[in-house]
């Protein structure tokens, strides 16, 4: 796969949303997920988001399934340059599809994806008239209501939704869960070790205050591309190494054996 950019694209500096100041919870009132996000956003960024086209951004988050920024990010940026402007949604409707391929190739698995973009935009049309449309529903909709019509999408899961919300709806009390938001939070013991990826999304959403996931989801993919990796975490080379030391529960880690497994396998073990 191949190597991530330094920076969550939809994090760092240029990654959208807007910086803001979030007041840091008291130990004494906090749950440890509020308190490691705090963390996290001592350490990476604190930002609000929202204001992304509701179906570029749809469009973007399926690019980026099953793949990395690196090979995403282009993949979106050529998508844009060729069929991007006022009617993205009636462009990529009508778009040929050995075409499509080509501009997305560098995201993987073009074939699938150019089927499920094009198939995105033809029911965005059919069912809510044009995409202005579309993305007033995203933004203005319940969330519940949104993210349930999302996942009736071909293509469109869970974390797709959740993205969808968070950085196009603005919603607050999101926390879309991917690969690495799956791993840190069972590894530092905010969700079941065993939890499923909506598991621990219902576990964030519970103990994370509404304005905090945003920040939090970014925040953690960051930490768990430069820290918590999935088969080296940082703790290996002893507590100092790792910022979050302190709040983790290392589940699945060992540092005196430096066996690392996922945390799905001590619930097995017991």
């Amino acid at each position: 796969m191949p190597e991530e950019p330094s920076e969550n694209i939809s994090g760092g500096p240029g990654g959208g949303g807007r910086d803001v100041v979030f007041d840091a919870a008291t130990p004494e009132t906090a749950t440890r997920a509020e308190v490691v996000v705090d963390r996290l956003g001592d350490l990476y960024w604190r930002k609000a988001y929202g204001g992304q086209g509701g179906f570029e951004c749809l469009v973007r988050t399926i690019l980026s399934q099953n793949t990395s920024d690196k090979a995403s990010q282009p993949a979106h940026d050529e998508l844009m340059n060729q069929y991007g402007g006022s009617n993205l949604a009636e462009s990529l409707a009508s778009a040929d599809r050995a075409e499509l391929v080509e501009a997305i190739r560098s995201a993987g698995l073009y074939n699938q994806k150019s089927k499920l973009i094009i198939g995105v935009a033809e029911e965005v049309l059919a069912d809510f008239g044009s995409e202005a449309n579309f993305d007033r529903y995203v933004r203005e909709a319940d969330p519940s209501t949104v993210r349930g019509r999302l996942l009736e999408m071909k293509g469109v899961g869970p974390k797709t939704a959740d993205c969808v919300l968070l950085f196009a709806g603005g919603r607050g009390g999101v926390f879309p869960v991917d690969t690495h938001v799956h791993r840190i939070s069972r590894r530092i013991g905010l969700a079941p070790a065993d939890a499923d990826h909506e598991g621990v999304r219902a576990a964030l959403e519970r103990d994370v205050p509404a304005d905090k996931c945003g920040f939090g989801h970014t925040a953690m993919i960051q930490f768990g591309r430069e820290y918590c990796t999935a088969r080296k975490p940082a703790c290996l080379e002893g507590p100092e190494a790792c910022p979050m030391d302190d709040v983790c529960e290392r589940v699945g880690v060992n540092p005196e054996t430096r066996d690392v497994v996922d945390p799905a396998e001590t619930v097995a073990d017991d």
